[in-house]
Parts: C-alpha cells; sequence; structure tokens
C-alpha cells in the first residue's frame, strides 16, 4: 500500500510541475489568443502526440464503457477552459488558487460515488490543506466576479474527471483515457468556433470566440511546447490517480500552488508575502499528514 501511494504522489509531483509550466505559458499567450484557441491548440499537438504513442505501442486493456470515458473527456476539456479563461482574466495566483479547489471536490466525488474512506487524520489534513488555499488567496482582497466563478466551477469539473479516471482505469490504458480528454478539447472548440463566426456576444467570451490563425513563430514555439509538457502532465496525473486514492493524490495535487508562485515570479510577479508563505506550508504540511493517514 505504501509503495502504491508513494507511486502515486511522486506521479502527481511532476504532474503538477508540468501543469504549472503550462499555466505560465497560458498567461504568456492570453495577450495574444483566446482561451478556446489556447485550449484547441494545446489539445491538437496533445493528440498527435499520443497517437504516436499508441501507434508504437499498442494498448492491451479491452475497454468497454466508452460512455464514461466521453465524460472524462467532456468533463476535462470544460475544466480546462474555464481554467485557461481565468487565467487570461485575473492573476496567475487566483486563477491556480481556484482551480485547487479540485481535490476539495474529488474527496467528496471519491466519498459517495468510489466509496473511499480517509482517516480523521487525513480529515483534518485537508481542511489544513483548505486552510493554508486560504491564506494564498485572500478572499477579503480578491474582487469575486464571473472569472471566480468559472474558476470554482472549473475545479468541480475536474474533480469529476478525476474521480472517472478511478472508473476506468481497470478497463482502458492511461493514454487513451489522455486521448479522451485531448480529442474532445479539439472537437468541441472546433464547433465553439463555427457557432462564433455567426453568434459570439461578449457576455459569452469564455465560451464563444472567433479563430484567429497565429502567425508569430514565437507563439508557434509557445503552442508547441505547451502541447508536450501538457500531454505528458496528463498522462503522469492519470497515473497518479490509478496508483492512488483520489483523495490522497487530490491532497497533493496542492504543490502545483507554489510551483505557480514560483513561475509567476519569473514573469514578474512579486515576492509571495507573509500569509502567502505561510498557506504554502499549511499545504505542504497538510501532504505529509495525509500520506500518513
Amino acid at each position: 500500500m505504501i509503495k502504491s501511494i508513494d507511486t502515486g504522489v511522486l506521479f502527481m509531483f511532476f504532474s503538477a510541475l508540468l501543469s504549472a509550466l503550462n499555466g505560465a505559458v497560458a498567461k504568456m499567450l492570453g495577450d495574444e489568443m483566446s482561451a478556446l484557441e489556447i485550449v484547441f491548440f494545446r489539445n491538437i499537438f496533445g493528440v498527435i502526440f499520443i497517437m504516436i504513442a499508441l501507434y508504437h505501442t499498442r494498448p492491451t486493456l479491452p475497454g468497454g464503457n466508452i460512455r464514461l470515458l466521453i465524460w472524462r473527456g467532456v468533463f476535462g476539456f470544460s475544466a480546462m477552459l474555464f481554467f485557461f479563461y481565468t487565467i487570461t482574466t485575473i492573476p496567475l495566483g487566483e486563477a491556480v488558487t481556484l482551480n485547487k479547489t479540485s481535490p476539495l471536490f474529488v474527496t467528496i466525488l471519491a466519498f459517495f460515488i468510489l466509496h473511499e474512506k480517509l482517516s480523521l487524520l487525513g480529515i483534518f489534513a485537508l481542511l489544513l490543506g483548505f486552510l493554508g488555499v486560504v491564506l494564498i488567496t485572500k478572499p477579503l482582497g480578491m474582487e469575486v466576479g464571473l472569472p471566480h466563478f468559472l474558476g470554482l466551477l472549473g475545479g468541480l469539473l475536474a474533480a469529476a474527471a478525476y474521480t472517472t479516471i478511478r472508473k476506468i482505469k481497470h478497463i482502458y490504458d492511461s493514454r487513451v483515457i489522455v486521448l479522451s480528454f485531448m480529442g474532445t478539447g479539439v472537437v468541441i472548440p472546433f464547433f465553439l468556433f463555427l457557432i462564433s463566426e455567426y453568434y459570439a456576444p461578449q457576455t459569452l467570451d469564455f465560451l464563444l470566440a472567433k479563430f484567429i490563425m497565429p502567425t508569430d513563430p514565437k507563439i508557434w514555439v509557445l503552442l508547441f511546447f505547451m502541447g508536450i509538457t501538457a500531454t505528458l502532465s496528463q498522462w503522469l496525473l492519470t497515473k497518479a490517480y490509478s496508483a492512488s486514492m483520489a483523495g490522497i493524490i487530490g491532497i497533493v495535487s496542492y504543490i502545483i500552488i507554489p510551483f505557480s508562485i514560483f513561475f509567476g515570479i519569473l514573469l514578474g510577479d512579486n515576492f509571495p508575502d507573509t500569509y502567502t508563505l505561510l498557506g504554502i506550508g499549511l499545504i505542504v504540511l497538510s501532504g505529509l499528514l495525509v500520506k500518513k493517514g
């Protein structure tokens, strides 16, 4: 059991690192592209990489529950779209923090759907991690609006996607699960682009945006980089939730917050204040406690 948990934690650690790096790149791209375009191009490259991997080494698991596989893709795409929208409209730290409510939702969904349980120490660690998120977010200083609401909704949808992985991990190869997510992230935006040519009100700019082909070589380099790291991050995330309990991996995933703060500093953000540093410490401590629990 300990070996299994350690493996899942390791997968989640590197998945969070790559995901934070993707968030920083998305922030850079947000000045040139809509969130829908970022999601579209990110997933196109991901689909290509996964298809090459599947062609090289064919999956051996039988499959058989296409409905849940599709739902995993829909949940994952929706969560990604809302996440990238918040990244391009509010500070990176706030966007990532709102998205990291997903482990809280994962624990709730895992309890009701997967019948997983955490010890009292694990529950305490969960609350401790949430307190750390509050300290980093500084909710009294946030101007709550549509982006913040969509950020929370994205966290819920991400939790639904992660929980679905637990239901299909024994019948689908992890690459096939990632492909369902990234394939959905290509197909749905394609139709949204078509709709946007005729109907794209400003109030729905988080969902409908006209397609504009990038011409700057720098943009293409960043998009290609996002495709590679995003594919690796999703594969590692899928492996993490397949190797360990959803609640435990959900807590460990909080480590994306200090990673994101670090990349934010590289992009020009201020060094974290005392409350932020304390929040990071509580999140790390919660991860250690839940592992023992």
